[in-house]
């Protein structure tokens, strides 16, 4: 009975080890570090952090192709420690990524979840609906459009709750 006692830390320590493993690493890695303020943040004082360089994430709301570079609306999200936009949490606000060249409409649908790693470049007044709003413009260095299965993966399937559950066919 003691030896069982005295496994129960150690187990415990393997099982959370086990489930940290699981999880995908970030996809970007900076040599400068990224500032943690939100887009709405930075769209409210702007020049604080200009050429500041972030690692954002969100939902794309549209693609606009212009003569030379490409503009995507993002609706910004919190990201988890592999930098995969938390969407079951409150959004941050929104930014537009700017990108070199033609940006494929069907690469970036509407809802498709993305990070990006980028420097910041100014600001945009626009509109969302009816209501104004200063959009922070991400230069994109790099960007990542995440799919259903990454979006998953490392993700625990083990739910520990307490009740009754009747399933019907």
């Amino acid at each position: 009975m003691h030896a069982a006692r005295s496994l129960a830390p150690l187990s415990s320590l393997l099982l959370v080890g086990i489930l940290a493993g699981c999880a995908p690493k970030p996809i970007f890695h900076s040599q400068t570090p990224s500032i943690a303020a939100t887009p709405a943040q930075v769209g409210q004082t702007p020049e604080r952090y200009t050429h500041s360089t972030v690692i954002w994430g969100g939902k794309v709301v549209q693609v606009k192709n212009l003569a030379d570079h490409s503009e995507v609306e993002i609706l910004g999200y919190p990201l988890d420690a592999s930098q995969r936009p938390r969407a079951n949490e409150s959004a941050g606000g929104r930014f537009i990524a700017v990108m070199d060249g033609y940006v494929e409409p069907l690469a970036y649908p509407d809802g498709a979840m993305v990070t990006v790693l980028g420097t910041l470049d100014g600001n945009r007044a626009g509109q969302v609906g009816e209501a104004s709003y200063v959009f922070p413009l991400v230069r994109v260095a790099q960007a990542h459009r995440w799919t259903p299965e990454e979006l998953q993966r490392g993700r625990s399937n083990v739910h520990f709750g307490v009740g009754l559950g009747v399933g019907i066919r």
